[in-house]
Formats: structure tokens, C-alpha cells, sequence
């Protein structure tokens, strides 16, 4: 099976923590995982995860599980 790269309709997010500044990393669910990009170069790219890099990445970001106000 060929992965969807389009991401032209992706719904992309930014954490409610980053101020409404560009200097964020957006992320992006899609049907096959998740996508990660810079929102100061919304155009270059984007890194693609699949569910379990995902959940991966997550770990070892906030180890204790995601913050919630």
C-alpha cells in the first residue's frame, strides 16, 4: 500500500501553551498516523509518523503523560 502524502487538507495544531508565536512545531493526525511540521516554514515539509512512532515520541517527550490545564 502507497501512503497518502498529500497533506493539503490536513488540520494542522499547535499546543494552547505556544502563545500565538511561529516558533511552534504543528502537528497534523491523519489516517495513517501523524505528521509533524515547522510553522515557521509551513511549505518545507513535514516529518510523517506512523501510530507507534507516534505514541513513541510522546513517551519520551512527557514521559508522565501529556499536561493538561
Amino acid at each position: 500500500m502507497t501512503p497518502n502524502n498529500d497533506l493539503s487538507q490536513a488540520q494542522w495544531r499547535k499546543s494552547s501553551h505556544s502563545g500565538g508565536g511561529n516558533d511552534c512545531v504543528e502537528v497534523a493526525f491523519t489516517g495513517s498516523g501523524a505528521a509533524l511540521r515547522d510553522s515557521k516554514d509551513p511549505e518545507g515539509g513535514a516529518f510523517r509518523l506512523s501510530p507507534q512512532a507516534w505514541r513513541g515520541l510522546l513517551g519520551a517527550v512527557c514521559p508522565s503523560g501529556p499536561a493538561h490545564d
